[in-house]
């Protein structure tokens, strides 16, 4: 491919070439695929195989739209993977024709090239590239329809991408664009209003200067939208107030009245995807101080919009196969199965409410879990909840009739959104719902059995909504038929419903901890079975479903016949999954709390177990080591694996106490455990933490000769300039690395002086430490005081800081 002089022109067989390429690339074959790869490796060599590209994507109209866009979209690949090695002559030839070609009047090829042209900016190019914004600018007023639109999507996507970047450009753009854009709200023209909202707000969240010092006229401009027919638009427009509430409650308050009429109206809007996002402004609102007082005229007609948005929708029964009522037998399709992330040990799981995948999801409202994940039936739900925790029980008034209205209703769908609305205000309306508990509970126990599948599962979360009220009771009344229901629905022949069990019976663990004693063998022998019948899914919830209930009856599982029901399952699990499995996580998790609880029990499986997570820290070390090493040939390791591993060693350590001693001393965890204390990753580096505080306690010997090594290492992760800038999540890390060290100097205070003002310093750097770490410090450092002696220790604190003794003296009282 050859670079002439003059303005660049393709060569025949180089075009013929790509073409050729471009069309093999459309082929579903896997193997004409890795083709296609491979040459356009070997194209990416060529200098000006970009022009090409280009010159496909604006110029070649004997080609088809689909190529040509084709063409336009590896381009786009290869300015992410190789914009810089780009020669000058070649990016100012993809630009110029960006710019040139902008009006294409296909959307397809103006859609591509502003893909191609925030990818170019997003590169850092907005400097390099003074003419773009002005010439889109300019564009904007164009009398051709498509030049506008392909300006106006070009820098929609623009604003979308870089907003921070334009934001603090030392040109100010935004001071011309945001005005700009404000204009065009009155276009004629649907799209390109759309297209003008969607560009201002990018810039609503971050408060950028450019737009607030036009608030009253973006406010008043959305106003005049109000009654726009256009979908995109009223979606844009919602967007925006929902937007304004958590940014700009202040400019709204003057409208409030005929925001939330608009909004009421929106939420029952006939296209869905404007109706969900009318429906968040009530989960903005719900978060506003004002809310209770400006909704408070409203909310008795906007209870019933609410309720009428959670009933499934026609296409959600369809899309959730709601007619199939038996699908045991169907195993699950990988992609259903949605990604678990690890939790430690250090920090409890709630389940909360609706999360039927035990995952914790923040909205709460999961329990169509193969919908689209965030739906209006779940966002209405949501709003709810949120709105019931704002009114309490004022609300109960205009619910209770509604309730009896659905609850009972012949229609299966309106009966289910009744239980549901049930459920969601459970939070918020406890104290007023519980004179109607024990009416409410029995019939909702006989739900429970009804015909339908999606009756039937969102009966358990329901349930496990009041699950704490239940327990409270005479047991013979509520607790042993909902426990006996639902340990059936734990074995029911529909998938959902079993996973809608499974979570509910974990929260009912959680409620009644030691209550489910006398009843444990009724309760292991269906879990048990549960192992032989369930898919694979609904399996990652089961080991939850057991972790749950070991952490909440503690030792009384450690029964022979418990055991021996319990162990063998597990194990078999255990040994099937292969070390690169990530179902490994919530297996290893539920080890980690039977071993926790079972204690000595657990002796006849502790060996293999302890072996292979020593060997999963070591995997994973050994293959981050390949990876720093030679990262072209090594993959990063998921260190969730040694995370998990580690944790499940603590459960080891903290369970079997100084029976564990043998184990550690002919393995190597200590040297790894040297290892995973210096991982930059701070969950490894609490989990080791945590395991370390654990073996101390159980087996000082052989953590006693690596003191001099790890106190380095923990003092440095107690530093306070850790703390002023790390999260939350660190603390926790913090905490660990303490109560290590502090089992570690209770244990042997004499090895430790060299490192002791490293300990004071960083005791000194906790402002609030919680009251049972506050009182390990005081005692090591009493105790310290009294082993060395007032003198000596007179003699070492006088070599402390001045602001540190005083910490010291003023908080700890030394």
């Amino acid at each position: 491919m050859g670079q002439s002089k003059m303005a660049w022109q393709p060569e025949e067989n180089g075009l013929r070439q790509i073409l050729q390429l471009l069309k093999e690339s459309q082929s579903p074959d896997t193997a004409t695929q890795r083709n296609v790869q491979q040459k356009l490796e070997e194209l990416n060599k060529y200098p000006d195989f970009n022009n090409y590209l280009i010159f496909v994507l604006t110029k070649l109209t004997t080609e088809d739209e689909p190529t040509r866009s084709l063409s336009g979209l590896i381009l786009k690949n290869n300015v992410k993977a190789h914009f810089e090695k780009f020669p000058p002559e070649v990016t100012s030839f993809i630009k110029a024709e960006c710019l040139s070609s902008i009006g294409n009047p296909s959307p397809l090829i103006r859609a591509t090239i502003g893909i191609l042209i925030t990818t170019i900016v997003a590169k850092g190019e907005l400097r390099n590239w003074s003419e773009l914004l002005p010439t889109l600018c300019n564009c904007l007023d164009s009398e051709d329809y498509n030049v506008c639109e392909g300006a106006f999507g070009a820098l929609q996507k623009i604003c979308e991408d870089t907003a921070e970047d334009l934001d603090n450009d030392s040109s100010r753009p935004l001071n011309v664009l945001i005005p700009k854009f404000l204009q065009f709200f009155k276009h004629n023209s649907a799209k390109i209003r759309s297209h003008a909202i969607a560009c201002v707000n990018q810039f609503i969240i971050s408060r950028t200067q450019a737009l607030m010092v036009h608030i009253d006229s973006f406010i008043e401009n959305l106003f005049f939208l109000a009654t726009d027919e256009d979908t995109e638009v009223r979606k844009n427009v919602c967007r925006a107030l929902v937007m304004l509430v958590e940014v700009r409650m202040d400019r709204l308050i003057p409208h409030i009245n005929s925001i939330i009429e608009y909004m009421m109206l929106r939420t029952q809007d006939d296209d869905d995807s404007v109706a969900l996002e009318a429906c968040e402004f009530w989960l903005s609102l719900a978060e506003q101080p004002i809310c209770k007082e400006v909704l408070q005229p409203h909310i008795e007609r906007l209870i019933p919009i609410l309720v009428k948005g959670m009933r499934y929708s026609e296409i959600d029964i369809i899309l959730l196969k709601g007619d199939v009522e038996e699908d045991e037998m169907i195993p699950d399709k990988e992609s259903d199965i949605k990604p678990r992330f690890h939790k430690s040990r250090s920090h409890t799981q709630k389940h909360q409410e609706g999360d039927e995948d035990g995952e914790g999801s923040d909205d709460g409202f999961d329990d169509d879990d193969n919908l689209s994940d965030w739906n209006l039936r779940k966002c209405s739900a949501a709003a709810l909840d949120v709105l019931a925790n704002v009114f309490r029980e004022e609300i109960l008034p205009t619910l209770l009739p509604i309730l009896k209205e659905t609850l009972f209703h012949a229609n299966w769908e309106v009966k289910e959104s009744g239980i549901l609305v049930l459920g969601a205000i459970a939070e918020g309306c406890m104290n007023g719902m519980i004179p109607h508990l024990p009416e409410l509970t029995p019939y909702l126990i006989g739900c429970l059995s009804d015909k339908k599948a999606l009756v039937r599962s969102i009966t358990c979360w329901t349930l496990s909504r009041y699950a704490h009220w239940v327990v409270g009771q005479p047991h013979e009344m509520y607790l042993k038929p909902l426990m006996t229901e639902l340990l059936k629905r734990v074995l029911d022949a529909n998938k959902r419903v079993q996973e809608a069990a499974c979570s509910a019976f974990a929260t009912l663990e959680e409620e009644a901890c030691t209550e489910l004693v006398p009843y444990l063998g009724f309760i292991l022998e269906t879990l048990v079975y549960a192992f032989s019948k369930y898919q694979h899914k609904n399996l990652l919830i089961l080991y939850d479903a057991i972790g749950t209930l070991a952490d909440s009856v503690g030792h009384h599982l450690n029964k022979p016949e418990y055991v021996n029901m319990l162990m063998p399952p597990l194990i078999q699990k255990w040994n099937i999954l292969k070390d690169e499995d990530k179902d490994l996580f919530p297996l290893l998790e539920c080890l980690s709390s039977v071993a926790t609880a079972l204690q000595s029990g657990f002796l006849p499986y502790c060996e293999p177990v302890y072996q292979r997570c020593v060997n999963l820290v070591e995997q994973t070390l050994n293959q981050n080591f390949a990876n720093i090493n030679q990262p072209d040939q090594y993959d990063p390791p998921d260190k969730d694996f040694m995370i998990v591993a580690l944790d499940l060693l603590s459960g080891l350590a903290e369970g079997l106490e100084h029976h564990i001693e043998g184990l550690v001393a002919s393995s190597n965890i200590l040297k790894l455990l040297f290892q995973c204390m210096q991982d930059p990753m701070p969950e490894v580096r609490q989990s080791s933490f945590a395991l370390l505080g654990d073996l101390t306690k159980a087996c000082f010997q052989h953590v006693k000769p690596c003191i001099v090594d790890f106190m380095p290492i923990l003092g440095s992760n107690l530093n306070p300039e850790c703390t002023s800038l790390r999260n939350i999540r660190d603390n926790e890390e913090k905490d660990s690395a303490f109560r290590g060290v502090c089992h570690m100097i209770n244990v042997n205070p004499g090895g430790v002086v060299q490192d002791f003002i490293f300990f004071c310093d960083a005791i000194a750097s906790w402002s609030q430490p919680k009251a049972d770490l506050k009182e390990m410090f005081f005692k090591i450092l009493h105790g310290f005081k009294n082993q060395v002696g007032e003198d000596n220790w007179t003699k070492f604190s006088d070599q402390f800081p001045q602001p540190l003794r005083e910490r010291l003296a003023m908080h700890y009282n030394v």
